[in-house]
Order: C-alpha cells, then structure tokens, then sequence
C-alpha cells in the first residue's frame, strides 16, 4: 500500500528541491536531495546497507521545517548488538554502575567462589578479556565508576574483586559512595556511553535482571549523560583506595 506524503518544507531558492516530507501517523519523514554517488564519500558513512542511500540537503531545510518538540522515542536493540557495539567503538566506552546487585553475576562459578570464601579464579584469556585487552592496546578507554553501599552489598564486594580482572586487562575502575552521588544527583540509572556520541541505557527488572538495553542518540540527552560522566568521575576513588 502506497503511503500519502505530506510536504512540509522545501527550499523555494533551488526550484523546489530539496523538500522534506512527513508521513502522516508515522514518526518518520521521507527527505528529497541531491544523491551522493561518489564512492569515497559513501565509503565513510557508517552501516550503509546495499539498498540504503543518502542525499544531501542543506542546513536551513532541517533548521526551518524539521520537528521541533523534544520526543523521546525509545530505541531498543538486541543484546546481540549491544555486544557489537563494543567491537566497534572507536575511542572511548564509559560506564555508571548504579545497581546493588546483579543476578547474572550470582549464576557464575566466579561468585561461588567468592562467596564461599576462596580465591577467585579469574580467566584472562577468556573471550571478554581478549576483546578488552586488544581494544586497550589499540588506544580504546574503557572506563567505569561503581556506586557503592556503606557497607557495601554481598554483589558490590565481589565487582571490587572483580576490578582486579578489569584492570588486568585494561579498564579503569573507580568507586564512589552512593550517599556522594546521591548529594550529586547523580541519575539511578544504568548506563554506558560510547565514543561521547551515544548512550546505552541498560533495563533491568525487579529482580535485578537485565531485560534489555535502549539506545539514546539525541545530542542533547546524550550530554545530560555526558555531564554525568564528568560529575562522577570527578569524585571518584580508584577502586583499590579508599574515599576520603
């Protein structure tokens, strides 16, 4: 079935085009320009599929006639594609570790381990490690700050345990008092930020499993996170020593 467009702006200084199109009922628009068709061009946009293309358009097109009200539209991915993501990031992942317990870590042989007292036997050449180590060596940060209890809970002890494999393989972990970041309003929620461009906000249920991740690409949401970032790192302790 044929969608009805409706034109909501075009630029009258190039005879008509480009013109930008909203579809009625649909949070999509349908923009008309000029086809890029040099090869090196295309080459340097991201993720263009074989039946994709791109055209170019001028500022003002954008500025004048695109939608104006902040809309929050949630992005959800795969957890497959969250995993991608960290194969592809180009400078910098950061994360904010807000939660008290996670359940996928009470499934692991490592836990057990912790909980029942005995050294922990982590796994450095595992799959995760190797990804972690390659991307360090290559200039990649990864980066995260843990939110802790006083005293902190049974999973925050055995996530400090766990920064000892972390940083073995490159991340840079860092700690700060629930009470500090509650002082600085810090957000409740879970998150990583990849290459300072986009946020991967991660769900979880009441029972502290991870049932999804949503992406947050508008640039002004993205900051709000970004200031974030900067707030907590600030004020946080490497894991290894103690808050003053």
């Amino acid at each position: 079935m044929t969608r009805r467009l409706r034109k909501v702006g075009t630029n009258s200084g190039n005879d008509g085009c480009p013109t930008l199109y909203e579809i009625p009922g649909a949070d999509r628009y349908v923009v008309q320009g000029d086809r890029v068709t040099d090869p090196g061009e295309l080459g340097q946009l991201d993720n263009l599929t074989p039946d994709e293309g791109a055209v170019t358009v001028p500022r003002e097109l954008l500025a004048n006639f695109g939608p104006k009200e902040a809309i929050r539209v949630p992005q959800p991915i795969t957890f497959e594609e969250f995993g991608g993501m960290f194969t592809k990031v180009k400078h910098s992942a950061w994360r904010l570790e807000t939660r008290r317990r996670y359940a996928s870590d009470e499934e692991t042989d490592t836990y057990r381990q912790f909980t029942a007292g005995r050294p922990v036997d982590w796994d450095l050449d595992d799959p995760w490690c190797t990804n972690r180590r390659e991307q360090s060596a290559r200039g990649v940060r990864f980066e995260r700050v843990r939110l802790l209890d006083e005293p902190p809970t049974p999973g925050q002890l055995y996530l400090l345990d766990n920064a000892r494999r972390n940083t073995a393989v490159g991340e840079d972990i860092r700690t700060l008092p629930r009470s500090r970041a509650e002082e600085l309003r810090l957000p409740a929620e879970d998150f990583w930020i990849f290459d300072s461009r986009v946020v991967a906000l991660l769900l979880f249920d009441d029972e502290d499993v991870m049932t999804g991740v949503e992406l947050i690409t508008n640039p002004v949401e993205v900051l709000r996170y970004a200031q974030v970032r900067e707030a907590a790192w600030h004020h946080a302790a490497p894991w290894d020593q103690p808050h003053r």
